[in-house]
């Protein structure tokens, strides 16, 4: 069996670059053709798609907008992104599903954890939308909680730094990077690599969590094999 890990995608991995919103073509192939190679090297795995690109529902309730209701929207946005990523990936060589938490039974089939696991053992890659289906809940803690069930090694999280640092690199000159860290030292120092029941609910099933840079071309292959790219959490 090769090895199986959760893949967590942000929506900016769908997005225009200039602009982070809607879907970019060329932005998913690029994700969706690296994805394929692997998943054609013998790797299982789970994909796990967030919205931004398409709906905040974190922002819009704080706009006031029911919170409830706005993260039933992100979920749907979610699936969305899960069904071009599976076109892309397809169309990329590799056999590919999606299976949403929210019931739509015309475009995509139910969460089944033991049917998630027969995919990727057959070598497909399983993309995971809706959320965990319920709202208060992100699509990092979806990550974690997918990755436990179905028995990922790792969950890799793709974002657009090189890793974790201890300041918004972007804004902080000088800001430092660590290469690692423990799940403790996140929630204590409040770094965000994700929410912190994401990173408790991967404290409590051992699994470790890489984050690195999806921009860098290859990245989501050396992150997937194992290799040392960006910051792991463990």
């Amino acid at each position: 069996m090769g090895r199986r890990v959760a893949l967590k995608l942000s929506g900016e991995a769908f997005a225009d670059p200039e602009t982070g919103f809607g879907i970019h073509p060329g932005t998913v192939q690029q994700v969706a053709a690296e994805i394929a190679g692997v998943a054609n090297e013998g790797y299982e795995i789970a994909v796990i798609v967030g919205g931004g690109n398409i709906w905040r529902g974190l922002s819009s309730a704080a706009e006031g907008m029911d919170r409830a209701n706005a993260d039933y929207m992100g979920m749907l946005a979610t699936v969305i992104n899960a069904l071009a990523l599976r076109d892309a990936i397809e169309t990329a060589g590799a056999p590919a599903r999606v299976q949403t938490a929210i019931n739509i039974a015309q475009v995509a089939e139910p969460y089944i954890r033991l049917r998630a696991v027969r995919h990727l053992e057959k070598g497909r890659v399983v993309i995971f939308a809706g959320g965990t289906g319920n709202p208060y809940f992100t699509t990092d803690t979806t990550a974690a909680l997918r990755a436990a069930e179905v028995g990922a090694e790792a969950v890799l999280k793709a974002t657009r730094v090189d890793g974790v640092y201890d300041a918004d690199p972007r804004t902080t000159p000088g800001a430092s990077r660590f290469t690692t860290l423990t799940y403790m030292q996140v929630l204590e120092k409040g770094l965000r690599v994700m929410d912190a029941t994401a990173i408790t609910m991967c404290m409590d099933n051992d699994l470790p969590i890489r984050v690195f840079d999806i921009t860098v071309p290859g990245n989501i292959a050396r992150a997937v094999r194992g290799e040392d790219v960006g910051t792991l959490v463990r």
